[in-house]
């Protein structure tokens, strides 16, 4: 068997085998040890746990758990809703100025933790019956709270952009600089988006009455404070990142500190809180762990069969412009999105395309950024756009994932003209690095 018919029986293996509903990590480590004994035998299976250690000592992996459990804490905290409400004095006159506050607050807590599923349940608990309460269009509240949520996968510090640094073995710092500018225009744009949709049709997002306004702070300076708090938070891990103070795994302890700090001064800690943030943070990175594992046995035995090479040399060969290289592989990440978790993505096709990437002559700085927005569409698209179910699971009953799935469809589309401009202007990104 040749390596082009030894690829084509992998793939529809791993496949073959999603459809029994098998976790990935599973799929991943069966199928890399079905093909290291059957292809090699058993005297290649220390080459394979051999990538794998090399995987789980990466001492970068030591921010995840780091960033997981800040925002476990700020779930629990009362800090995230004390901001909501704050952002709430400022922009509630505005038409659709409740959706406007949520996506802002999104972005802060973007950039608090990194973290997707836990914002779009902290925003749809606090955001969704306010909006629905106030007479918001249905479609527009869903949107913004689910793409509002999915910025996690943009801003600093993203658990993707981490990941994507340890694979593509490129400066983690250098890709939450270049990820800033895509992160302030996806907001933006979401911004625009209800701007221009409440300006022509006002019942879609009525302004808020002064008492829902200014509920909880009696003027515009106490509303301020309430915002002091996570800026500083985030000013500091991120400041630290980018002043050269701290490493990206050292800035996440520091981050840890500063939120625990702030939940003791704020009179909210207990050992029941810190017992189900840790238990949460053992579980989200367990996950990312084992589906680390199993992919990294999967491409280490499939580069020993030759595949990297053959892949690239099928690729390279290709007589076509190498821009249209880098459309078929934003094809196969939008559609491999649809069905697998990111970090399966990311570790089954990044082994393979950055190399490839960079023989093409382009930054995997910029590359990483464009991988980002695809998961970004990725958490939103069906038929398993994790965002849709993390919001089902804490909406209103009326709420169905039918509706929450056409709600996301415009973000869908704002998300892809961000990917193709950055495809056209691949400067949005790169300026600042």
């Amino acid at each position: 068997m040749g390596i082009a018919e030894g690829t084509m029986l992998l793939v529809g293996l791993i496949f073959a085998l999603l459809i029994t509903g098998l976790p990935l990590a599973f799929i991943t480590g069966l199928v890399a040890l079905v093909f290291t004994f059957g292809w090699f035998g058993g005297n290649a299976l220390p080459l394979v746990t051999s990538r794998v250690y090399g995987f789980v000592t990466e001492y970068s992996l030591v921010a995840v758990p780091m960033f997981v459990l800040m925002a476990s804490l700020l779930d629990r905290s009362g800090i995230a809703k004390d901001l909501f409400n704050a952002m709430r004095v400022f922009a509630g006159r505005l038409p659709g100025g409740v959706a406007v506050q949520t996506i802002v607050v999104a972005f802060f807590l973007a950039a608090l933790s990194g973290i997707i599923g836990g914002e779009i349940v902290l925003l749809g608990i606090l955001a969704l019956p306010q909006m629905l309460r106030l007479g918001y269009d249905k479609h527009l509240s869903i949107g913004v709270v689910c793409a509002g949520g999915a910025l996690g996968t943009m801003m600093p510090p993203s658990i993707v952009l981490i990941i994507y640094g340890l694979i593509a073995s490129v400066s983690i710092a250098d890709l939450f600089t270049a990820a800033i500018t895509p992160a302030v225009i996806l907001m933006l744009s979401y911004i625009g988006y209800v701007l221009v949709r409440c300006l022509r049709d006002p019942s879609m997002g009525p302004p808020m009455s002064e008492a829902d306004r200014t509920e909880g702070f009696s003027n515009r300076f106490e509303a301020l404070k309430a915002i002091i708090v996570p800026g500083l938070i985030a000013g500091m891990v991120l400041g630290s990142i980018y002043g050269g103070v701290a490493s990206v795994t050292e800035a996440a302890a520091m981050g840890v500190f500063g939120v625990l700090l702030a939940v003791i001064l704020r009179g909210e800690y207990t050992f029941r809180m810190m017992h189900e943030s840790l238990s949460q943070t053992l579980v989200t990175c367990g996950m990312i762990i084992w589906i680390g594992i199993g992919a990294a046995a999967l491409v280490g035995v499939y580069n020993l069969m030759g595949g990297n090479r053959f892949i690239s040399g099928m690729i390279m060969g290709l007589d076509v412009a190498p821009i249209v290289i880098i459309l078929v592989m934003m094809a196969i990440l939008l559609v491999l999105g649809m069905f697998l978790d990111w970090i399966g993505v990311a570790m089954l096709t990044l082994p393979i395309f950055v190399p490839i990437i960079t023989q093409l002559g382009y930054s995997p700085i910029w590359f990483g950024i464009l991988f980002a927005v695809n998961m970004q569409v990725s958490f939103l698209s069906p038929p398993f756009g994790p965002a849709a179910f993390y919001l089902k699971g804490v909406a209103p009953p009326e709420v169905s994932l039918k509706d929450i799935f056409v709600s996301l469809l415009p973000f869908i589309a704002l998300q892809l003209c961000v990917l193709a401009a950055l495809l056209v202007w691949p400067n949005m990104a790169m300026w600042l690095v």
